[in-house]
């Protein structure tokens, strides 16, 4: 059995342009915007009050440069399996073009054509998970907002596609763990856009 009292906090990098416009992000290298950066200096007092016995970081700079930020970049092991959904045709599209060709179209109910299916990310953060739950503590991910939903719903023991019930903003943070034996959401989408307003 799990120890009840472990936590994996999931950590989603801070804005850039394209999460600023609604773009999908996948698999491009984007940079942190200035105002995202701000944004994970100031997130840095809460991830300094927990220690973690393991740091696993997706190899895309824009979660790279938050660990950074968050004072997690000495320690962040990176982890392939981190990095976000692969969107395939609509790498840098926003789901209002999508929906041009394809109506009702979302990343949770359709396919992403030469990208990535939801069965297939919720495999990849089961791999996390399963590493996550075998380090002696508690353990930070930083990575990106779609895959760590679907981390979440897997968690959860919920399907991929459930990770739409879990919204999650740019430069927030998460916090999985249990209750008695139960897999459990201890803490969202904190401190959220609306702490910086």
């Amino acid at each position: 059995m799990s120890d009840p009292t472990k936590q994996i906090w999931l950590l989603r990098h801070a804005a850039t342009e394209w999460s600023k416009n609604g773009r999908h992000t996948g698999m491009t290298d984007l940079p942190l915007l200035p105002e995202g950066e701000d944004v994970a200096r100031r997130l840095r007092p809460v991830v300094d009050a927990h220690h973690f016995d393991l740091v696993l970081c997706s190899p895309l700079q824009r979660a790279r440069r938050t660990a950074e930020l968050l004072g997690l970049g000495d320690a962040a092991v990176i982890d392939d399996a981190l990095h976000e959904w692969n969107y395939g045709d609509y790498e840098g599209i926003t789901t209002k073009v999508i929906r041009e060709t394809v109506p009702g179209w979302t990343v949770w109910s359709h396919p992403c054509p030469n990208g990535e299916t939801g069965a297939a990310v919720a495999t990849r953060a089961q791999r996390v998970i399963d590493r996550a739950l075998a380090a002696s503590g508690d353990v930070a991910l930083v990575a990106h907002g779609h895959y760590l939903r679907v981390l979440a719903a897997t968690w959860l023991g919920l399907p991929p596609e459930d990770g739409r019930m879990f919204d999650l903003g740019t430069g927030t943070y998460c916090v999985l763990g249990f209750e008695h034996e139960y897999r459990t959401v201890i803490r969202w989408n904190a401190p959220g856009p609306e702490s910086f307003a």
